[in-house]
């Protein structure tokens, strides 16, 4: 009975994730939403990656919390159109929470929509919201056994962002077992070792983004 009441939930949120997927192809807008455990880096990340979009590609952004407007605050900023949404509890979005947030977002002015899952190592993968690419975020200072521990994430993911690179001489990790095992569950997936704090390798990161914008949308 469980395993039925779980399919009727994911093929209702699939359902509705493709009418998000027809929103976006509309107005050829490129979709990313961004997963990670709490605390790896993500608004850190998309506020670095709208500097350096520097107004060419215009953004906005959906800001994914169980509580609590500090990310938005911080995204709004920077003068991108950002809406908020509160889960209450829940540990991931789902496609009616996009589209409930959506009428806040002007679709036909940008070119980018970037989501801010909530931070959570298993939940957000679950669900489409109607994205064109799941990135997976993963700060070095979690350990490099995340992979084969929440495999989902990564399989599911179209890039990886190897975050807080900057903490790698303070840190037993190894960057190399993370790549590896990240690419024994999807070996299509694209990995970027960046310092979202100090910008460094933020570059690949972006022409991976740049390139996909329009082209997938």
């Amino acid at each position: 009975m469980k395993l039925n009441v779980v399919s009727r939930i994911l093929d209702a949120n699939e359902r509705l994730a493709e009418q998000n997927r027809e929103l976006f192809r509309k107005h050829n807008v490129f979709v990313v939403n961004i997963m990670s455990s709490p605390g790896a880096g993500k608004t850190t990340l998309i506020e670095k990656t709208i500097r350096a979009l520097n107004g060419k590609i215009k953004a906005g952004v959906i800001e994914g919390d169980i509580q609590g407007t500090a990310d938005a605050e911080r995204i709004g900023s920077l003068g991108v159109p950002v809406v908020q949404i509160n889960t209450g509890g829940a540990c991931h979005l789902d496609a009616n929470m996009i589209k409930e947030a959506l009428p806040g977002i002007p679709l036909a002015d940008i070119d980018l929509l970037i989501i801010e899952n909530v931070g959570n190592l298993v939940c957000p993968a679950e669900f489409n919201v109607g994205e064109h690419a799941k990135v997976m975020l993963l700060s070095i200072a979690e350990g490099d056994d995340k992979p084969l521990k929440y495999p989902l994430m990564f399989q599911e993911s179209k890039a990886l962002v190897i975050n807080k690179t900057d903490l790698k001489p303070y840190l037993d990790v190894s960057v190399d077992k993370i790549r590896k095992d990240s690419l024994s569950l999807n070996p299509s997936l694209e990995i970027f070792e960046v310092s979202a704090r100090n910008s460094d390798g933020i570059s690949g990161w972006m022409d991976w983004l740049s390139g996909h914008i329009h082209k997938d949308s």
